[in-house]
């Protein structure tokens, strides 16, 4: 029966898509500041019997029957969370940070409120308020951007703005600042101007799980994240907010932004969530930081100049203006792809090329570290993507540097065989 067989056999197209995308992470490195590799655990989750399940509503309230051991793993999932983040009420359905977003907006606005948010070039997400974006469509969107000889955030302007602007919500969060928000100040901007505060830590969801970086709880009225980056709980997203606003956030992610919950990436949250409770997910989360730390230093030392002249997180934004002018930020991604350091193309504060083009690139550590990657490490890849972007054209360096991602990639393996 077709329907006993393994997917090699059912489909050996995708079968074989799969396993050489299996074959690319294991053999590459994995520098995009938004991806991770999951455990073990969390793919067990994930590609469990649990897909096969409707669970419209929540746990103990459901519209379908036969719900009682996914109400578990969810009720699981969002114990695990208040435990993690000490959040009142904790929503783990959204699909994606953006979903979380939309549910965020969707229980406290109404169409042509007001936003107040960091612009996209300035290192901001696409549902913050970005015009291709629903939420720059629905919304009247004020943008605040980093200063541009400091590439820090001014919350002094940033105050200034939100009293001239008056918004009805706030955003802090981004895709691409290499700096922590100061979620104090802007709750306190958004209390002054009678606006919410909505904190997206999508990117640094697990650094705040591991207490190694400032947390917005008890400061924003509304949290959202993802779920995939920094905290290896499988693609998603979730909300955190006090208990007054839970009912308008669990009715604004469902029925409001979506159907039925995804069970199975519920219970890879769940799972991850589990995992980053753990002193081994502290360690982790203190590598990240030293690892990101370990590739400024190489990075500034040979002459690149970083965004805000560094970090205080997991990812770096590389201006490429100042050292490597005829190299734009899509053709040193695509020059590092080829020797097997994967990076994004990024937009950098003052851009003046297309989004497809872009003056910079992005570099995280998450993916690395979790492989086992350590400050030793950091420092011979900081060093090959500096070789490769002053020589574009040597083949030979080319060589040289692809030899040695191999040897990397063997030593410090994804997943075992």
């Amino acid at each position: 029966m077709a329907f006993q067989q393994p997917l090699d056999q059912i489909a050996p197209s995708v079968s074989e898509a799969t396993e050489r995308e299996r074959e690319r992470q294991e053999s590459t490195l994995g520098m995009i500041a938004s991806e991770n590799h999951v455990s073990e655990a969390v793919l067990e989750a994930q590609g469990s019997v649990l897909t096969n399940k409707y669970a419209e509503g929540y746990p103990g309230n459901r519209y379908y029957g036969g719900c009682q051991h996914v109400d578990t793993v969810e009720q699981l999932g969002i114990d695990y969370a208040k435990e993690l983040f000490g959040a009142d009420h904790v929503n783990v359905q959204p699909h994606s940070g953006t979903q979380a977003n939309m549910a965020v907006y969707f229980a406290a606005l109404e169409p042509g409120d007001k936003i107040l948010s960091l612009s996209l070039s300035h290192g901001g997400h696409l549902s913050h308020g970005h015009n291709v974006n629903f939420s720059g469509q629905l919304y009247d969107v004020e943008q605040y951007e980093v200063d541009p000889e400091t590439g820090y955030i001014d919350y002094d302007d940033l105050e200034e703005m939100a009293n001239e602007f008056d918004p009805d919500m706030i955003v802090s969060g981004s895709s691409a600042y290499p700096r922590e928000f100061r979620y104090e100040r802007i709750g306190e901007i958004a209390d002054d101007t009678d606006s919410y505060h909505l904190a997206d830590i999508a990117h640094v969801t697990g650094l705040i799980a591991a207490d190694v970086h400032s947390s917005p709880i008890n400061h924003a009225d509304f949290v959202t994240g993802s779920t995939h980056k920094t905290i290896r709980a499988g693609r998603g997203g979730l909300i955190m907010c006090d208990q007054q606003y839970a009912d308008d956030i669990d009715s604004a992610v469902f029925p409001g932004a979506q159907g039925g919950p995804l069970m199975h990436n519920v219970a890879g949250k769940a799972a991850g969530f589990a995992e980053a409770l753990t002193d081994e997910f502290e360690a982790y989360a203190e590598q990240v930081l030293a690892n990101a730390k370990t590739l400024a230093n190489v990075f500034e030392t040979r002459g690149l100049s970083l965004v805000s002249g560094g970090t205080d997180k997991h990812l770096l934004l590389v201006d490429l203006r100042e050292s490597h002018p005829d190299i734009t930020g899509k053709q040193a991604e695509s020059l590092l792809s080829d020797v097997g350091i994967i990076v994004n193309k990024n937009t950098v504060p003052g851009e003046t090329r297309s989004p497809m083009v872009t003056s910079g690139i992005r570099v995280g550590t998450p993916a690395l570290t979790t492989r086992g990657f350590k400050e030793d490490e950091m420092e011979t890849v900081a060093e090959l993507i500096v070789e490769i972007l002053e020589n574009p054209d040597n083949q030979t360096i080319q060589d040289r540097v692809t030899s040695t991602v191999e040897d990397l990639c063997e030593e410090l393996p994804i997943y075992s065989e």
